[in-house]
């Protein structure tokens, strides 16, 4: 199923090339929370709850034409995003290449270096677009595949890992080059994007073999497939799970290839991955 978020914190099920507004049944089963509020995403959360009732839901309803909706990130409430730096090889060929641009410091490969934390205030959807917060330093877009996570984990291995697995998106981690932490040049406000919509992990199948792009303003800037990946999804699931809780929808950020370059104010980009889906970002 693909569940997307749209206009004023609508929820709906993509068909085509249509929205089926199933809002009602989200407000019906989730309820209310009291304090402290929980720190993973609701809606996830009661996921195999759901989509029977979405599936129902969706007969009952008029189309909306996707075209004319502000699509929002599908997830609402990621407790947190972790990002993988250089995790294909040609990318962290492309970077040792640039020393002007990506210092040693950010060039490690990523079994030295690790994984890194994004702000989840940086969380938009692609009808938001990108607003560039630093205009005198180059801004970058890195197109990745996401994964959320749908079962509250602690140390998993590689072999299960996909079982805890809620879904994927398309995700824009975005990033401004300089000295600073990555965690803080990739968390400025709308520095990731996630959509067009949620696909769930069953319409996906293998994460390991999905192609993806992106173009900038019609040329094509990044171009590959996820069997490239130095550490692949599983790993990557593994390898966060040793360091913190996966709460449900929580986003891991698998990491981008080769071709990564600056975007400016009136580009406009469109991330496509393979089984998912295409979204268009405009940037500002």
């Amino acid at each position: 199923m693909r569940i997307c978020r749209f206009n004023d914190n609508r929820v709906g099920v993509v068909r085509d090339q249509s929205v089926y507004d199933v809002t009602q049944v989200v407000a019906e089963q989730l309820g209310t929370f009291s304090y402290p509020l929980p720190r993973y995403d609701p809606m996830i959360a009661q996921l195999s709850t759901l989509i029977p009732l979405f599936e129902k839901a969706v007969q009952g309803a008029q189309p909306i034409a996707l075209s004319s909706v502000k699509l929002l990130s599908p997830i609402a409430n990621p407790g947190k995003i972790v990002a993988a730096p250089v995790n294909y090889q040609a990318h962290l060929d492309e970077a040792i290449a640039e020393k002007e641009t990506f210092s040693r410091h950010h060039v490690r490969q990523i079994h030295e270096s690790g994984l890194f934390l994004k702000a989840n205030s940086s969380v938009v959807g692609p009808s938001e677009g990108v607003d560039i917060r630093f205009p005198d330093r180059r801004n970058d877009h890195e197109i990745e595949l996401a994964v959320v996570i749908g079962k509250k984990s602690g140390p998993v291995s590689a072999a299960n890992a996909l079982d805890i697995v809620a879904g994927y998106l398309i995700g824009l981690d975005m990033t401004v080059r300089g000295p600073e932490e990555r965690s803080m040049r990739k968390s400025s406000d709308s520095y990731t994007v996630l959509g067009p919509w949620f696909v769930t992990a069953d319409e996906v199948g293998d994460p390991s073999n999905l192609s993806f792009e992106i173009t900038v303003n019609g040329e094509v800037r990044q171009k590959a497939n996820t069997r490239d990946l130095v550490i692949d999804t599983p790993g990557l699931i593994e390898f966060a799970s040793k360091f913190y809780t996966l709460d449900v929808g929580d986003v891991i950020l698998t990491g981008t290839p080769e071709g990564v370059g600056p975007v400016k104010a009136g580009d406009k980009m469109r991330a496509t991955i393979e089984r998912i889906g295409t979204m268009d970002v405009d940037v500002r």
